[in-house]
């Protein structure tokens, strides 16, 4: 799809180098949904310039994605189902939230679908069997910003008493799922070798 467009021309990316525009759009959902309290409850300018700098930067690239690069959009590759993600999480959030109130419910579902989110770009990855360089560091540091929140509950944890069991629990679950990424990350990419992964059968 995407490399017609290419033909004859040498500055074309090959598609296996795409990014995921489903993760993306499960990204902006996570935001959009988790940052409804920016209409209720007002905590600071700092916290609610970055709430919307969160927006606009998930928006903006769903835009990137499926508007202005959509000619070089990977989307033979980007092919994972959303609805095997959103069915199990919103019925998830309806059972396991603190109150049964729709900003809490649609705030516990922003927690459990941003553990799921990057599943789409790792199976978009999966089954082109490799990924270029940069792709590779997108994730590992995606990945990162979601290990340091673990060090972050835990360090609150020991000073505030502080423990958010559905917070815990979901990001413990995302970063698993960045485990074998990570070891081929440090293993290949700091090597200077390019990741790859065997095709799927």
């Amino acid at each position: 799809m995407g490399l017609d467009v290419c033909v004859l021309t040498v500055s074309c990316p090959p598609p296996t180098t795409g990014i995921s525009g489903k993760s993306q759009i499960l990204f902006a959902l996570v935001f959009t949904t988790r940052y409804l309290d920016l209409f209720t409850n007002f905590i600071s300018i700092y916290n609610t310039v970055m709430k919307l700098v969160f927006l606009l930067c998930a928006y903006v690239t769903v835009y990137m994605i499926y508007g202005k690069f959509r000619k070089t959009f990977d989307s033979e590759n980007d092919t994972f189902r959303l609805e095997f993600l959103l069915v199990p999480v919103i019925g998830l959030s309806f059972l396991e939230n603190y109150s049964f109130t729709p900003l809490e419910i649609l705030w516990t579902f922003s927690i459990y679908l941003e553990s799921v989110a990057i599943l789409p770009q790792l199976f978009m990855i999966s089954k082109t069997g490799e990924a270029e360089t940069i792709t590779t560091h997108y994730l590992f540091f995606l990945g990162l910003y979601r290990a340091l929140y673990l060090a972050n509950w835990i360090r609150r944890y020991q000073t505030e008493g502080f423990y958010d069991q559905i917070a815990v629990v979901s990001g413990v679950v995302q970063t698993i799922f960045y485990c074998d990424f990570f070891y081929l990350y440090v293993t290949k990419v700091l090597k200077g070798k390019k990741l790859s992964l065997p095709m799927p059968i």
